[in-house]
């Protein structure tokens, strides 16, 4: 009998929003050759309103598909829903039969593959054109950067159709690397490439070991967001606060507070919400602060349907916000959370069918790696602080009427307003640790 030595792919998908690091991506790599396909991205997809609208309920509702399976391990957190759907939709283009059946239902694609793929070309280009002429949380031009790409084996070959289908709607190139030969030069040329595109925030995406001779793909989505406020924090009302933990225990934590005029807010049954803009006011942070004693009840209730009801039930009224400065990290695998959701055959070899990839069923994903980054501080509003300071400065402001004071555990969605996109969301325990 003949033992089939079955070959994976490797799925990463990877964000982040703020600065700096290092790591060993800094060690040699090899030289990168690039494999282009003759078709051209579609620049200006035509997608019905419908489509994209359905694009977003479906990617929302995996998105806390996801969540509600992150908490069970991850005390604070944050993740990229945008991320994870783009490099899953890329990866779906390969799928066939039962594999492609479970992932779309998986993944909630109600979308027939054709319009799904222009729908995210279209999501895709639509958040990337987001901060344009707007500040940055360090001072310079805001950025919202949504980058894709593949790294194939260089010798193996892949189906035609399901490269040109990658470079039509995602935009992605394919990188010739010699994983058979050097797994782990190619392991690191791919870190490099993550951390030159998230500004040296996200490294060592793939760790040592999850690159090997049978590796023949990794398909990356990067997605880099650095942001100033649109209104800023009083920079003289900013200092220690006392946070209270879930037990009842309490934590220092760095608080910014402002009154904020116009702001989109609201006081629900059991609490208190707002949406506090962007320079670019088509991206904002909804935080939501649950009563004392009520965060379990309040994030158990939240899913895309009661998101989509809180965000348009808010209204602008004078708010005083109180918001801790938080920084959290979030590095995981998915695939066990993947197939606890039901996209089991993608991962077993020999019965993953991926023959969209190369016409073969030899291909099985090995594994999906996650890493995120977020950094709420001063930083991304001290760029527009006098600019707002100056413009108050004239006006008689009315006392605010709603007080909304993050001082216990809450949770936080970085939202495409427009689209209904959720590119980052969380939520925060303990403010004083990452």
């Amino acid at each position: 009998m003949t033992r089939l030595i079955p070959t994976t792919f490797l799925l990463s998908a990877l964000l982040s929003t703020a600065l700096a690091g290092c790591g060993d991506a800094e060690k040699s790599t090899p030289p990168v050759d690039t494999a282009k396909s003759p078709i051209q991205r579609v620049a200006n997809p035509t997608v019905a309103p419908a489509d994209s609208t359905q694009l977003a309920s479906d990617n929302a509702a995996f998105a806390f598909d996801v969540y509600k399976q992150l908490i069970l391990t991850n005390t604070n957190l944050i993740f990229s829903p945008a991320s994870i759907s783009i490099a899953l939709a890329m990866t779906y283009a390969g799928a066939a039969g039962a594999t492609a059946t479970e992932m779309a239902s998986t993944l909630h694609f109600t979308l027939p593959p054709a319009q799904l793929h222009l729908a995210f070309d279209a999501l895709d280009l639509a958040l990337a054109s987001r901060g344009q002429g707007f500040p940055g949380a360090d001072g310079g031009p805001m950025q919202v950067n949504i980058v894709n790409a593949l790294w194939a084996e260089k010798t193996y070959t892949f189906s035609p159709d399901f490269l040109d289908t990658l470079a039509a709607n995602y935009g992605a190139g394919v990188n010739l690397l010699d994983f058979l030969n050097a797994p782990d030069p190619s392991r690191l040329a791919i870190n490099a490439w993550v951390a030159e595109q998230t500004n040296n925030k996200i490294q060592d995406l793939l760790p040592q070991g999850s690159v090997v001779a049978s590796t023949k793909l990794v398909l990356t989505d990067a997605v880099y967001f650095n942001a100033a406020w649109g209104s800023p924090f009083d920079a003289n009302n900013t200092g220690d606060g006392s946070f209270t933990l879930l037990d009842g225990s309490s934590v220092t934590a760095k608080f910014m507070r402002s009154d904020f005029y116009g702001l989109p807010a609201t006081q629900g049954t059991n609490f208190v919400a707002a949406s506090l803009p962007y320079a670019d006011d088509n991206l904002s942070l909804v935080v939501v602060v649950p009563d004392a004693g009520q965060f379990s009840q309040v994030e158990s209730s939240l899913d895309a349907n009661t998101l989509g009801t809180l965000v348009a039930g808010l209204t602008n009224q004078a708010v005083s916000v109180a918001l801790p400065r938080y920084k959290v990290e979030t590095g995981t695998s998915l695939k066990d959370l993947l197939m606890a959701l039901g996209m089991t055959s993608a991962f077993l070899p020999g019965i993953a069918d991926f023959s969209g990839m190369d016409s073969t069923q030899n291909l099985f994903i090995g594994d999906v790696i996650h890493k995120a980054f977020i950094n709420v501080a001063e930083r991304g509003t001290e760029a527009a602080a006098a600019t707002a300071v100056t413009m108050n400065t004239a006006i008689a402001l009315p006392t605010p009427q709603l007080v909304l004071t993050a001082d216990r555990p809450f949770l936080y969605f970085l939202r495409d307003q427009p689209t209904g996109a959720i590119l980052f969301m969380g939520r925060v325990l303990d403010p004083s640790h990452n």
